[in-house]
C-alpha cells in the first residue's frame, strides 16, 4: 500500500471515529423530582389550576397604574425589544435551510491600443473597443442532511420562548411590585387617619387637663405631659409625608407615569382588602412551578444549549450543497437578451473537517459545559421557586394569625385608654396611667392597621412565588 493510500485511509478513519463519537446530552427536566404537596397544605391539590385573587384587584388605583404599566413601563419595554430580537434571531435561523439566492450584472467598455500587437502582418486590423455586458443569478444551498441547521433552528425558538417567558416574569414583577405599592399606600392612609384621631384625642385631653391644671386640681407637669403627647402625634403625621413620598416615587419609576398621573389613580380613598380566613388552594408544586415564567425561561434556555450541543456535533459531518447559476454574456447590450448568451451551471459539492487539531471538540465540550450550566440553572429556578412559595405560605399563614390577635388587642386597648381617660376626668386615676393607656393604644391599633396590609402583601408575594396565574 502507497504511503499516500495510507494517509488517506487514516484520515477517514479518523474522520468516521470522531463522527461517532458520542456527546453529553443535559438531563431532562422532569428529571427533578418535587415534593408532592406543599408543607402548610393539604395532599389534596386543585386540579382546576385556577388561583384565587390574591392582588388587590378591586382596587381602581391598581387596576389603573397595572394597565398603564403594562402599556408604557420602561422596563416592559426592554423586555419586548429582547423578543423582537429572538424573533429575528428565529427568522434567520430558519432563513438558513433556504436557498441562497444572488443576481448580479456588469458592463465594461474597453479601449485597446495598437502598440501592443506591434509586427503584425499588413492587412490585419485591430478593434480598438471591445464591450462586455453580463447578468446572472446564483444559487446554493445546503441541503443539511446532518441537521445542523435544524438544531440551529430549534435553538433559536427556544430562546425566543425563553425571551418571551422574561417578558411574563418582568409583568409579573410589574404587577405584583405595584400591587405593594398600592397596599403601602392605603396602609399609610389608615395610619394617617389613626394619627389624626390621636392628634384631636391628644388636643382634647390637653384641654382638660389644662382646666384642671388652672383649677389646682392636678399639677401643672400633666398639662406639659399632654401636650407633649399631641406634639409626639404631629411628628408622626409629619414622618408619614416622607413615606408618601417614597411610594409616590416607586410607583413613578414602575409605571413610567409622572407624579401626578399617579396621585390622581390614589386618589380615591380604599380601605386595605377585608382578610381572608385560611390558605388558598394549590395545585401540585410539579405542576405549578414549572408553569412560573423565571422556571420556563430556565428551561427553554436548556433546551436551546441542547440543541446547541446538536449543532457543534453536526459540524463533525460532511455538508452536501447544490448549486446553480444562470446568466446572460455578450460582447453587445442589443445580443444581451439574445438566446446564444445564455450561460448556467447545476453541480454539487460536499465538504468536512478532515484535520481541525480539535477545533470542533473544543466547540463541543464548551457547548456540553453550558448545558450543564444551564441545567444548574433551570434546577435552582425551580427550588428557588419552591422555596419562596413554601415562604410565602408560611408568611401568609402567620401574618394573618397576628392580624387577628393584633385586632382583638387594639379593641382592648382602646376601652382601656377610653376608661382610663374617664378615671383621670373624675381624679380616680394619675395622669401617667392615662399617658400610658393612650401610648398603648395607638401603638395596638397601628400595629393592627399594618398587621391587616401585611396580610394582603402576603397575599401578593405567594401570587409572585406560584408564578400569578400561568
Amino acid at each position: 500500500m502507497s504511503r499516500r493510500h495510507l494517509l488517506s485511509g487514516l484520515s477517514a478513519t479518523a474522520l468516521a471515529l470522531a463522527a461517532c463519537a458520542p456527546v453529553e446530552r443535559p438531563p431532562a427536566p422532569s428529571s427533578i423530582a418535587l415534593p408532592d404537596a406543599f408543607a402548610l397544605l393539604d395532599r389534596q391539590a386543585s386540579a382546576s389550576g385556577t388561583l384565587p385573587d390574591l392582588l388587590p384587584s378591586q382596587d381602581p388605583a391598581f387596576v389603573a397604574l397595572n394597565a398603564r404599566a403594562m402599556a408604557d413601563a420602561p422596563e416592559l419595554a426592554i423586555a419586548v425589544a429582547r423578543i423582537d430580537a429572538a424573533r429575528a434571531g428565529l427568522r434567520g435561523a430558519g432563513a438558513e435551510r433556504l436557498p441562497n439566492i444572488t443576481a448580479g450584472g456588469d458592463g465594461s467598455r474597453r479601449r485597446i491600443s495598437a502598440a501592443q500587437f506591434a509586427g503584425l502582418p499588413d492587412g490585419i486590423e485591430i478593434q480598438r473597443y471591445v464591450s462586455n455586458f453580463s447578468a446572472s443569478a446564483d444559487a446554493s444551498w445546503d441541503i443539511d442532511l446532518f441537521g445542523r441547521l435544524r438544531a440551529g433552528q430549534r435553538a433559536a425558538a427556544a430562546r425566543l420562548d425563553a425571551a418571551t417567558a422574561d417578558a411574563a416574569a418582568v409583568r409579573l414583577a410589574l404587577a405584583t411590585d405595584i400591587a405593594r405599592a398600592v397596599l403601602d399606600y392605603r396602609d399609610l392612609a389608615g395610619r394617617t387617619a389613626l394619627v389624626r384621631d390621636d392628634l384631636a384625642s391628644a388636643d382634647a385631653l390637653a384641654e382638660v387637663t389644662g382646666v384642671r391644671a388652672r383649677a389646682g386640681i392636678v399639677p401643672g407637669f400633666d398639662l406639659v405631659r399632654a401636650q407633649s403627647l399631641a406634639a409626639e402625634a404631629q411628628s408622626r403625621l409629619d414622618a408619614i409625608a416622607g413615606e408618601r413620598a417614597a411610594i409616590i416615587g416607586r410607583l413613578v419609576t414602575l409605571t413610567g407615569a409622572p407624579a401626578d398621573t399617579v396621585l390622581a389613580a390614589l386618589e380615591p380613598a380604599q380601605p386595605v382588602p377585608a382578610i381572608t380566613p385560611g390558605l388558598p388552594t394549590l395545585e401540585v408544586p410539579s405542576v405549578l412551578l414549572r408553569r412560573r415564567p423565571d422556571v420556563a425561561a430556565a428551561e427553554r434556555r436548556l433546551a436551546a444549549a441542547d440543541a446547541d450541543i446538536a449543532a457543534a456535533a453536526a459540524e463533525r459531518f460532511p455538508t452536501f450543497s447544490i448549486t446553480g447559476s444562470i446568466g446572460l454574456l455578450a460582447l453587445a447590450f442589443g445580443d444581451l437578451f439574445s438566446e446564444e448568451a445564455i450561460t448556467g451551471s447545476l453541480g454539487g459539492s460536499i465538504a468536512g473537517p478532515l484535520l481541525d487539531f480539535g477545533r470542533i471538540g473544543a466547540r463541543i465540550d464548551q457547548r456540553e459545559a453550558e448545558a450543564r450550566e444551564a441545567f444548574a440553572t433551570y434546577r435552582r429556578a425551580l427550588f428557588t421557586a419552591l422555596g419562596e412559595t413554601e415562604a410565602a405560605l408560611g408568611a401568609l399563614d402567620a401574618a394573618a394569625k397576628r392580624a387577628g390577635a393584633l385586632s382583638r388587642q387594639a379593641e382592648l386597648d382602646r376601652d382601656a385608654a377610653q376608661l382610663a381617660r374617664e378615671r383621670y376626668r373624675r381624679g380616680l386615676d394619675t395622669f401617667l396611667t392615662v399617658l400610658d393607656a393612650e401610648r398603648t393604644s395607638y401603638a395596638s391599633r397601628q400595629s393592627a392597621i399594618t398587621a391587616q396590609a401585611e396580610v394582603a402583601r402576603a397575599r401578593v408575594a405567594l401570587y409572585r412565588a406560584v408564578g400569578g396565574e400561568g
